[in-house]
């Protein structure tokens, strides 16, 4: 019970202590997080600094290369004797004079690669084929014609391209494998005509020595192509796969200023460089394991509790500090919680902080305001009680039930039979609607129906000078309003609108504005002069006697009681004009 007493008087204390240790702890995880994260960034754009040198070394690499295939490309086309071997019909003698002949041509064109392990094969336009080494690429003449490698060559034959290939080991030496083959077809300068295509190929492994200094553990190259074909990798299980993920990093990092992207990767989060060869067509991508490079970098274990020993030492500091805080404000609370819920004279006594004492200046102030307010509600229970009353008291006028009986009697000695019944039938309508109904409210439609009733039963006995006419929105049928708002209104307009004239007619109009639900009483009667300020605040002192029902000053009390003072009734009138009564109510729907 103690335990529920302190925390029923100090809940404030318990919220601003857990609202603040909750705060101190998701502060020091951001702050820790951060600087976890500030620490990698700073060294992944330090490591990106070192790591493009690196890249723009293994670039260096590749275009040496390169430099040396285009050296040994233009030889081979800048030669005649090769032309004129690869294209004139030759005899058997003459074939072995061209193969010499082709021999010392390849020697010294394979001295312009000779830093590189590579096979130069030739293929000319009348079957004349030499390869500088046919175990080292083996592949026949026949499989080289025919290879998807010489159909992009003759397709593009101003072209020098790189393109990957598989083949088959035949056995323990270094015969087979994957291969990055560079390809040009043989062309006349100005007849365009192609007499022959060369080939230098390299082995996979070879290739791979331009970089493989540069990879280990966590630290991978992969060279691929536009397609997203991967032709050489330290990862040998890349090689030869396509990868259109890998392929988009690639291009992301061409088109973007920054160094390096961070992506996952198989699983983990890599940290993405890269270089485009513009010579291979082909992409240098450097990934390294996130992991694996900033390993170490952060001792997080003693981060971790240097934060414990900082969060228990600022735990101790705001539970003393917080109590202090709120120790004057339970006891405000305490003296409120003992205030009588019904003798608000007693005050509560002033102490504590400058925002105590202001609250409960302000608490003993409201006491004094609600006792204010309790007096004048049950003055005004009272009035509505009253008003209510004399609703209630004046809602059938017994005048007009005696002249309606009389005239039945009259119609049924005329032998009206039938009209006797009709009046009657409203008649006992009207009584259920009026007597019979205890409900304060009722829906537009039955009060409609009362009205018409009420107008039959009056025309039957007085004549149909006067027309009754009804303009009832189909939205508004529904609307719950004060029982008995509108006959008041029409029975005025019926006995004493029509003094000086003989006919005239009486509009029932309803309609919805919004959320205001509009009733209008209007006749083309005698009408009547108004004093200023009367249409505002009906004054019925000089027509009441008009009124056999619920006088306008009362209906107006009685809509202001149960709906507040925007809603009540308005009146305009003119002389010899006619009159208009506006009943402006909330719009309410019958729920039932």
């Amino acid at each position: 019970m103690k335990i529920r007493d302190f925390l029923k008087h100090n809940s404030l204390f318990v919220i601003m202590f857990n609202f603040t240790i909750i705060s101190i702890f998701f502060v020091s995880f951001i702050i820790i997080w951060t600087t976890i994260r500030m620490s990698e960034d700073f060294f992944i754009d330090k490591f990106s600094i070192t790591n493009t040198k690196v890249i723009n070394r293994v670039k260096g690499d590749f275009e040496s290369f390169h430099s040396s295939i285009v050296t040994a490309t233009n030889e081979l086309l800048k030669s005649g004797n090769l032309k004129t071997i690869l294209t004139s019909e030759q005899t058997n003698k003459e074939r072995m004079t061209a193969y010499y002949n082709l021999n010392l041509l390849m020697e010294r064109v394979k001295s312009t690669v000779d830093g590189y392990d590579v096979s130069i094969n030739v293929i000319g336009k009348n079957g004349i084929s030499y390869s500088t080494d046919r175990t080292y690429w083996p592949i026949s003449d026949a499989e080289l014609k025919n290879s998807r490698i010489s159909s992009n060559t003759l397709d593009e034959p101003k072209k020098l391209m790189y393109q990957y290939d598989k083949r088959t080991r035949l056995n323990t030496n270094r015969i087979g494998g994957a291969y990055i083959v560079a390809s040009k077809a043989f062309m006349e300068r100005l007849s365009g005509k192609i007499y022959g295509t060369m080939y230098i190929a390299i082995q996979e492994n070879e290739f791979a020595k331009f970089y493989s200094n540069f990879t280990s553990k966590g630290n991978d190259i992969v060279l691929i192509d536009g397609n997203g074909f991967i032709v050489s990798s330290n990862r040998k299980e890349l090689i030869g796969k396509k990868d259109k993920e890998l392929l988009s990093h690639a291009e992301t990092l061409k088109n973007n200023t920054n160094h390096y992207v961070t992506e996952d990767f198989l699983g983990k989060e890599h940290i993405f460089f890269s270089e485009y060869l513009p010579s291979y067509e082909m992409y240098i991508l450097n990934m390294i394991d996130k992991h694996t490079a900033i390993q170490g970098l952060v001792d997080k274990r003693e981060l971790a509790q240097t934060l414990l020993i900082i969060f228990f030492v600022v735990l101790i500091v705001v539970f003393f500090g917080s109590k202090k805080l709120t120790n004057s404000l339970s006891r405000l609370v305490k003296e409120i919680a003992n205030v009588s819920k019904t003798n608000f004279h007693q005050s509560i006594s002033v102490q504590g902080t400058y925002e105590t004492r202001k609250i409960s200046i302000a608490f003993n102030s409201m006491l004094e305001e609600l006792q204010d307010y309790v007096e004048k509600l049950i003055s005004i229970q009272k009035q509505k009680r009253n008003a209510e009353l004399a609703a209630l008291q004046q809602q059938i006028n017994p005048h007009f039930l005696y002249n309606t009986l009389t005239s039945i009697k009259f119609m049924v000695q005329q032998g009206s039979k039938e009209e006797a019944e009709e009046t009657t039938t409203a008649l006992i309508s009207l009584l259920q609607n009026t007597v019979g109904q205890v409900n304060e409210t009722i829906t537009v439609k039955q009060e409609v129906e009362n009205l018409k009733n009420y107008v039959f039963i009056n025309q039957k006995r007085y004549g149909t000078r006067i027309h009754v006419n009804y303009f009832i929105a189909s939205d508004c049928q529904d609307c719950l309003i004060p029982k008995l708002i509108l006959q008041p209104f029409i029975e005025n307009a019926f006995f004493h609108g029509f003094n000086r004239k003989q006919n005239g007619y009486i509009h029932v109009l309803i309609w919805r504005d919004h959320a205001t639900l509009i009733c209008e009483v209007v006749d083309n009667g005698d009408g009547m002069s108004l004093s200023k300020g009367e249409s505002d605040l009906p004054n019925t002192n000089r027509r009441q006697e008009r009124f056999t029902g619920i006088g306008i000053r009362n209906v107006h009390e009685r809509i202001q009681l149960i709906y507040g003072e925007e809603y009540g009734v308005s009146i305009e009138s003119e002389l010899d004009e006619g009159t208009k009564i506006k009943i402006s109510l909330p719009f309410e729907n019958d729920s039932n």
